[in-house]
């Protein structure tokens, strides 16, 4: 099922795409605003990316994504579902099957459309695209552009600016007038006449796309197939495998526990996470106590080093390597637990936070197959999708 989106005409935004990237790349900005030989790009590093298309006649297509998009409860909708055939399908399929396509909107027939989503979502498009949204924001963004000791009495020079990208007449006097001295003006220009913006230029069209005859369509987000596995994790049970020896890894980390016990007793907690690229801990019920004038996160670093040695040091080719780890310690005694195949109940759960299913993939593969827990077959990609026509 389709709904309508609210946005400016496709020639509207084109033009305010135009005038703010090419205002951008004179002031050496333009990786945030661009226009290339596809169309229109927007990259930021902390909101998302965004690319704009136009075709024949008044058709268009804007995709992009939040870059947190993953996060949370991140919609396991289809973007491209009842999406036209004229899509660039060559660009979105891959886009889409690999989980980085967030929203696509496409236009048609005088009206902006995308799927409808199956609960409330942000998928971005506003905060992505707020300096386009209306012609008072464009000026604005324009306005910004300007060097700080030049902003007052700009308004009105941002706005001509904007008046003649929609005209198609834009000069090297606008950018002038905007950018001040300072700004490299051939460079705003060549971004205008990308644009097409520049007497005697046009916007670039792409070609209408075909498309395929069958694709993968993700049937859980990132983030359900996550918590997919977490729950069977939760769920396992650890296979029996005999203890491994103990090590003088072992005890480097039970002394710097009870040299680091919170009471000065001897009593300590450790609660860890560890694969072969990431670490976490969580506190326990005596966690670590930092030393008096001691660097901040050094004692979270040595600690890093210490369960990475007894983690390396207690691997076995056949059995693999635990996951999680407690410890408790006191002043003349210490336990050990250890979870190669469960997510263990002292660990929180906070649904959104988890192992990374590609690190549990790597860690598998080094297992022998018996000892390779239920839940390894769903850190399979596949599990996400179903193919359709």
């Amino acid at each position: 099922m389709l709904t309508d989106v609210d946005l400016p005409a496709p020639g509207l935004l084109w033009t305010r795409w135009a005038a703010l990237s090419a205002a951008m790349t004179g002031i050496d900005r333009g990786e945030l605003w661009s226009i290339d030989e596809r169309g229109a790009r927007r990259d930021d590093p902390d909101l998302g990316w965004a690319r704009f298309a136009l075709l024949d006649g008044r058709r268009a297509v804007l995709y992009g994504a939040r870059h947190d998009q993953h996060a949370g409860t991140d919609p396991a909708a289809d973007p491209l579902t009842g999406a036209p055939d004229w899509l660039p399908w060559a660009e979105l399929t891959p886009l889409a099957e690999s989980g980085r396509l967030g929203f696509v909107i496409w236009h048609e027939s005088g009206r902006w459309s995308r799927v409808r989503y199956p609960h409330h979502h942000d998928d971005g498009t506003a905060e992505l695209l707020a300096p386009l949204l209306s012609e008072q924001q464009t000026v604005t963004a324009l306005r910004a552009a300007a060097p700080p000791a030049e902003l007052r009495g700009l308004r009105e020079v941002a706005a001509e600016l904007l008046h003649a990208a929609i005209r198609g007449e834009v000069g090297a006097g606008h950018f002038d007038e905007l950018l001040g001295e300072s700004a490299d003006l051939q460079a705003a220009l060549s971004a205008a006449a990308r644009g097409g913006i520049v007497p005697g230029t046009r916007p670039p069209r792409i070609e209408p796309g075909r498309r395929p005859p069958m694709r993968r369509v993700r049937l859980l987000s990132q983030g359900e197939h996550d918590r997919l596995v977490w729950a069977a994790m939760h769920e396992a049970t650890e296979l029996r495998r005999p203890a491994p020896p103990d090590t003088d890894e072992l005890g480097a980390l039970v002394h710097w526990l009870q040299e680091r016990a919170p009471g000065g007793d001897g009593r300590c907690s450790l609660l860890a996470y560890a694969d072969a690229t990431s670490f976490s801990a969580q506190p326990g019920e005596h966690p670590p106590a930092d030393r008096p004038g001691e660097e901040r996160y050094a004692g979270f670093r040595r600690l890093t080093e210490l369960v990475r040695a007894l983690r390396r040091a207690e691997s076995d080719p056949r059995y693999g390597r635990w996951l999680f780890l407690r410890v408790e310690t006191s002043a003349t005694k210490f336990r050990v637990q250890r979870c190669y195949d469960s997510w263990p109940a002292w660990w929180h759960d906070d649904g959104v936070s988890g192992p990374w299913r590609t690190n549990l993939q790597e860690e598998m593969e080094a297992r022998g197959p018996q000892w390779r827990p239920s839940w390894t077959p769903l850190l399979d990609p596949e599990v996400a999708y179903r193919p359709t026509s």
